[in-house]
């Protein structure tokens, strides 16, 4: 409920920052929603796995998130491992919970949220540093793969729920 609510929250921008991002549907929706609000969603995944089923789902999440104003970065400045939410200027949460059903319903995490101009600055900040170290990605980085690797992907993806 606590990323639901910052999400539906975000009027200008919504970045996160996640190893593990296997959204539920609910999620992926209000992704959408927020998309479509005209809300800047940027998305920071890494580029080098440590969880192949994981990594592989994340690429067919590519399709579904397609809109103007998703941005999806993988990070190339080495193992990326960060879990951090920033909400437009005033918010963001840092902490142990990645974006997936594990995380969200099973494993106990723990997310400091800030309500603060500087924190959500600084967290701002740590974002813009890795976005210049990530190369951003589309769907076409899913669609033009070996029909293996997609097939690979989607079946990942439909493991989503136990991952």
């Amino acid at each position: 409920l606590f990323f639901h609510q910052a999400i539906a929250m975000a009027e200008q921008r919504l970045w996160i920052a996640s190893p593990y991002f296997v959204p539920d549907e609910g999620i992926l929706h209000a992704l959408q929603l927020a998309a479509i609000r005209g809300v800047d969603v940027r998305i920071l995944l890494p580029m080098k796995p440590d969880q192949w089923l994981v990594w592989l789902a994340s690429f067919a999440i590519l399709t579904e998130l397609q809109h103007p104003n998703v941005r999806i970065h993988r990070y190339t400045g080495g193992f990326m491992h960060q879990k951090a939410l920033l909400v437009d200027d005033e918010f963001a949460g840092v902490g142990t919970a990645n974006f997936d059903n594990r995380s969200f319903r099973l494993n106990f995490e723990i997310t400091l949220a800030v309500a603060d101009k500087s924190f959500a600055a600084e967290v701002a900040a740590m974002f813009e540093r890795d976005f210049a170290s990530s190369t951003q990605v589309d769907a076409r980085d899913y669609y033009s793969r070996p029909l293996l690797f997609k097939a690979s992907a989607r079946g990942a993806r439909l493991l989503s729920p136990i991952l």
